[in-house]
């Protein structure tokens, strides 16, 4: 357990497009007390972690990791600050070994499929105060099964932090946690009612009111398969999700 993260307002930062809402918060003042990367994020990002849990291996010897691999090659040498990852490699001497045994033991839960969970798991063994989701949305187009692994995994573990008192926050145009979800659509069963009811904070607790009595500000009603006729969203500066071939 690193001490200093306790209590640390954290940023992690994926690839998926939600981490456009990154950028966009760095460039209306937000700061975070900490920035953790998602792989090849950390050639974009100004961070202070990476998690990398392939084997570097996967970057300097074969091409599996696709368009990821030649940024990847020319970073992960000259690297300065951790990236934790599941082995050592001569060619990457910033790698740290992941705690697994750490965070195995004190969380009771092996459950970790996916590079973002890693992270978030890391986050829950530091105890850090807030954790802040950007680019873990999840949305492959060739690859449903997995990035429906992926997101549950990631779910579970947010669902674990916040259960230890930690503060989470996603990226408003982020699938994870159904936060792009309409509000008067989040509640299953009575997002198919006239006047749904709609879950708010107030005064750090959790209430449910009627959709008509709530005024939200730039709504933008978003499709979600099973609930209504899906709604095609155009991309946005030819961003797309990296398309996971082997995991």
């Amino acid at each position: 357990m690193i001490k200093e993260l306790k209590g640390k307002n954290i940023a992690i930062v994926a690839m998926g497009k939600s981490q456009l809402d990154y950028h966009l918060s760095i460039s209306h003042s937000k700061e975070y007390d900490e920035v953790w990367a998602i792989n090849s994020m950390c050639a974009v990002v100004k961070a202070d972690r990476v998690f990398m849990m392939d084997p570097a291996s996967r970057f300097f010897d074969t091409f599996d990791a696709g368009p990821q691999t030649q940024v990847m090659r020319r970073i992960l040498p000259r690297i300065e600050i951790p990236v934790y990852s599941c082995e050592k490699d001569n060619r990457v001497p910033a790698i740290e070994l992941f705690p697994l045994d750490e965070v195995v033991e004190k969380m009771g839960c092996g459950y970790l499929n996916n590079t973002i969970a890693y992270a978030i798991a890391f986050a829950a063994l530091n105890e850090v105060g807030k954790i802040n989701m950007y680019g873990a949305d999840f949305s492959y187009s060739s690859n449903i099964h997995f990035g429906e692994m992926g997101r549950g995994c990631c779910e579970f573990w947010l669902s674990k932090c916040m259960s230890k008192g930690i503060d989470v926050a996603v990226a408003a145009s982020s699938s994870l946690l159904d936060t792009n979800v309409s509000e008067n659509e989040k509640l299953y069963g009575y997002h198919r009612l006239e006047d749904p009811p709609v879950v708010y904070s107030k005064n750090g607790d959790l209430k449910t009111t009627q959709f008509s009595k709530v005024e939200i500000k730039n709504e933008k009603p978003v499709g979600v398969s099973g609930r209504q006729d899906p709604i095609k969203v155009k991309t946005t500066n030819g961003l797309m999700p990296v398309e996971p071939n082997q995991y």
